[in-house]
């Protein structure tokens, strides 16, 4: 059974390569929204992503990518006055890998229009001078659901990201709870 499944798995590896591929830089804006436990007042703030994905195939496609991501949370305690504000400005690398479906045109039309979603990753590379970045998880996995809008070489993505681990590893007195956010990407396509 592992044997059929290794070669299913690369059957499609190597038919993905055959099928149009599409290289796709973009930068973007991300807004986080912390969803927090405990006492005080946690909010996330406006960050940004430069990167690259790679999609493969035509109506039906695949989109792994790698993003570098900045994104920032502030916390404030209003009765523990030792805790004081906290705030936590997070760089790192974005690993999405997104599953698509062109609902109008497809990778070669000059316009169309898609749904997309998938698992990501963020692995943390600076938390900043307040946060220890032992503190933080990393990777901090997530799954995401998206549309996007392609016109000639041009293309807008925007996604939602739900994550599924929570911000930090321990704080004593905070909980920074899980970090979902809204991704704002564009770009250009370059069809290859």
């Amino acid at each position: 059974m592992k044997k059929h499944i290794l070669i299913l798995f690369l059957s499609f590896g190597f038919s993905s390569l055959a099928l149009s591929q599409t290289i796709k830089p973009a930068i973007g804006f991300n807004f986080t929204d912390i969803v927090a436990s405990g006492d005080g007042n946690a909010k996330g703030r406006a960050g940004w992503q430069l990167g690259a994905s790679v999609a493969f195939g035509e109506k039906i496609y695949v989109e792994p990518g790698i993003f570098y991501q900045t994104k920032s949370a502030e916390f404030s305690s209003s009765s523990n006055l030792s805790t004081g504000d906290l705030n936590a400005d997070l760089k790192g690398i974005r690993i999405p890998f997104a599953l698509g479906y062109n609902l109008i045109g497809n990778s070669e039309s000059t316009a169309s229009l898609r749904l997309f979603g998938g698992p990501s990753g963020f692995f943390v590379t600076d938390t900043g001078e307040n946060v220890n970045k032992d503190d933080i998880n990393s990777p901090a996995w997530g799954v995401f659901a998206g549309a996007g809008l392609d016109i000639w070489l041009i293309f807008i993505d925007v996604s939602y990201e739900w994550s599924v681990t929570d911000i930090q590893t321990s704080f004593t007195n905070i909980d920074f709870g899980k970090t979902n956010g809204l991704f704002a990407n564009a770009g250009i396509r370059i069809r290859l």
